[in-house]
């Protein structure tokens, strides 16, 4: 999907219940970890820091660092399984009626605005290329959920695959859109330009499922 975009956002959400003490601590140890990870990346870069320079940083054992994340690559992309969590949620749970453009508008539309270790991460990845396809690489899961998405908007049947495109479409307008712009300003994409062309594409492409829709 939109990872240029979305994955240096937070979307809103009601407060779960306080958890307990150890789950508290856990949270924090986890938390600290990226962020101090999250510095070295941008300080140092993200192939020059090691696990080992990040466990001396965080002041936690590099065993401690692998009860978290996998790896580097699984800490400077810490937020996505949330972030895939409450998008299947949005387009599954969606009421009768409303497509899939609806909901993912909807989803967006409730993203606050990037938090400081947010607009970092999107500096380190923009800065890499290989990381810029890693990015895109795991976003596959969730342009899979909007496919799977599409296709309960279609009334689709196995083998079609008009869904898939339409999914692919999505991820392919959206980062063109935000290549130009970004080449032409130099800066990364802001809030305000992200959600103008959101509704463009949207629209764009809304017009082509009714198409298919009608077929």
């Amino acid at each position: 999907m939109f990872a240029w975009y979305l994955c240096a956002m937070h979307t809103s959400e009601a407060s779960p219940a306080r958890p307990g003490l150890r789950e508290r601590k856990k949270r924090q140890t986890r938390e600290r970890i990226a962020g101090v990870a999250l510095r070295l990346f941008a300080e140092r870069g993200y192939d020059q820091t090691t696990l080992a320079e990040i466990a001396e940083a965080a002041d936690v054992s590099t065993r401690t660092i692998f009860g978290y994340f996998e790896s580097k690559e699984d800490i400077l992309f810490c937020d996505e399984p949330a972030y895939f969590e409450q998008l299947k949620q949005m387009l599954d749970q969606r009421a009768p009626g409303v497509t899939t453009i609806d909901a993912l508008r909807e989803f967006i539309g409730a993203i606050n605005q990037p938090d400081e270790n947010a607009l970092l991460r999107k500096k380190i990845v923009r800065s890499d290329e290989a990381l810029r396809l890693a990015e895109r690489a795991r976003f596959a899961q969730a342009e899979q959920m909007i496919a799977e998405s599409i296709t309960r908007d279609l009334g689709s049947g196995p083998g079609d695959i008009r869904p898939s495109i339409v999914a692919a479409s999505m991820t392919a307008a959206f980062t063109t859109m935000r290549d130009r712009i970004e080449a032409e300003s130099g800066e990364p994409i802001s809030h305000e330009q992200a959600m103008a062309l959101l509704d463009d594409v949207l629209e764009f492409l809304r017009g082509g499922l009714e198409g298919l829709r009608a077929d």
